[in-house]
């Protein structure tokens, strides 16, 4: 896991949805950003994304699909932090 929880990893995400907002069904996160897309090193653009468990999709602050992973979505078995918490 990176030091820096706004580059973009599957670690990351898991470590930021354990003190995420959750509203509405889904967690607000942020991440660094490059041209609009997540990004994997340090930029000087930090984005607003949503993560909907009921789905395992990341989607940005228009609500486009960016990210899907059956590791964040509740129908393959994942468990969200703000149910356990």
């Amino acid at each position: 896991m990176s030091d820096d929880l706004w580059i973009f990893s599957e670690q990351n995400l898991h470590e930021q949805l354990k003190t995420a907002l959750f509203t509405h069904g889904f967690y607000t996160v942020k991440f660094y950003t490059a041209d609009g897309l997540l990004s994997k090193i340090k930029t000087d653009t930090l984005s607003e994304f949503y993560l909907y468990p009921s789905g395992g999709t990341l989607r940005d602050s228009s609500f486009n699909l960016v990210f899907y992973d059956s590791q964040f979505d509740t129908y393959r078995g994942f468990q969200p932090p703000h149910v356990t918490r």
